[in-house]
């Protein structure tokens, strides 16, 4: 029996993945449930596993963009497992005697040393440079178009470096993420405010409690609970920054779908902390690294990564002091968090030296005004600042849960 595969539909308003990568060859045994290959959607990059075990026939190439509901695999069922376990069968290679490889006749030599095509030979005999004095990289050496061009001396300064370049497809993510940003860019009216924060209190409360909170928990107290706690906080204070544009009108949330930017393999990906405004430190930060693990290991899912009415985004983590963050269409607002770096700051009229962290609020000035972004900045601020008070209520162990 021959089962067509069809590809599945990865999420609501998907209509077409890209074929990423095949991890299995044609010809080849594969096991039901086997991933047999990676695709591409505009959200994420998920994995297709064989729907029986049999005889695989691929009937898409590497980078083909399909669309969903179309086949692009046949598995033989009926075909018999090969023997010597899980492995593929072996292609059949016909062994032929070596012999010694022929020498070029002389013709030959003058082909693969002397010959150019039209365009090459133009621009050679315009430059006075003889074609047999360059190396072709053309079929049996033949000189090319580039190989003239780069044969001409340039106007600048010669190197004698390298000077080469490679070209890849952008997988259908980057594309998306691309378009995405080029999107945000053209149809908000986006600016950025920006703020610092002492991060002294969060400095200390880590040192004092992370081994008991990770003892405790099985997760570490990192700085992204904080933040999201701090956000939520200022959410409910400006609910204007909670909300976005739908043609005409402005639909504002009762609730916070907190995306967060992480590194996957394929790049950035924005899953989202569901009703963060329920979550204690610990339910952030177990959420934060649930997602992060999937991200990783490619295991993310397009709901996970759906929705969400506020982002924040660390480019502390690779070295950024400052950056003005893109808003994650179609919310109106992302928050940048960026490095920690010691630097003297004035306290009580005494120079004293903190760690400090520039922060970025990325906004849709349509409707949410300088007055609202500032407040909401000043918000997130103050919390960090003073998040015994304002983010664990005076109880530091209730709200660590110790």
């Amino acid at each position: 029996m021959i089962l067509e595969m069809k590809v599945p539909s990865p999420g609501e308003s998907i209509t077409e993945v890209e074929i990423a990568t095949w991890l299995v060859e044609d010809g080849d045994y594969v096991e039901k449930d086997q991933a047999i290959a990676e695709v591409d959607s505009d959200k994420a990059t998920l994995e297709l596993p064989a729907e029986v075990s049999g005889t695989i026939t691929l009937k898409a190439e590497e980078g083909d963009a399909v669309a969903v509901g179309a086949v692009v695999c046949l598995i033989d069922t009926d075909a018999e497992k090969p023997e010597g376990g899980d492995a593929p069968a072996a292609k059949k290679v016909e062994e032929t005697p070596k012999t010694e490889a022929a020498k070029p006749t002389t013709d030959e030599k003058t082909y693969a040393t002397g010959s150019a095509s039209p365009a090459a030979k133009k621009i050679l005999a315009e430059k006075g440079i003889e074609a047999s004095s360059i190396s072709g990289t053309g079929k049996d050496g033949r000189v090319t178009k580039e190989d003239a061009v780069k044969a001409v001396p340039s106007m600048g300064t010669p190197t004698g470096g390298s000077r080469g370049e490679s070209r890849s497809k952008m997988s259908m993510l980057r594309r998306k993420v691309a378009e995405r940003l080029v999107e945000a860019k053209n149809t908000t009216a986006m600016l950025t405010t920006f703020n610092e924060v002492n991060m002294t209190p969060i400095f200390e409360l880590r040192n004092e409690y992370k081994e008991t909170f990770k003892a405790k928990h099985g997760v570490g107290l990192g700085f992204m609970s904080f933040f999201t706690l701090a956000v939520v906080r200022a959410l409910k204070m400006y609910p204007a920054v909670n909300s976005m544009i739908d043609g005409k009108e402005m639909i504002s949330y009762d609730f916070c779908d907190i995306s967060i930017a992480v590194s996957g393999p394929k790049g950035l990906m924005v899953p989202v902390i569901r009703n963060a405004e329920n979550l204690t430190f610990r339910g952030v930060e177990s959420e934060v690294k649930r997602l992060a693990l999937r991200a990783r290991d490619g295991q993310i899912t397009v709901d996970e990564m759906t929705g969400g009415t506020f982002t924040i985004t660390n480019g502390g983590v690779f070295g950024s002091m400052l950056s003005t963050p893109i808003i994650n269409p179609p919310q109106s607002g992302i928050l940048g968090m960026h490095n920690i770096i010691q630097r003297p700051i004035a306290v009580d009229g005494n120079v004293e030296i903190h760690p400090m962290m520039y922060v970025a609020l990325s906004y849709d000035h349509r409707i949410i005004d300088g007055k609202e972004s500032v407040g909401f900045l000043v918000a997130v601020k103050e919390a960090l600042e003073s998040p015994v008070e304002l983010l664990m209520n005076n109880d530091v162990k209730k709200a660590l849960e110790l």
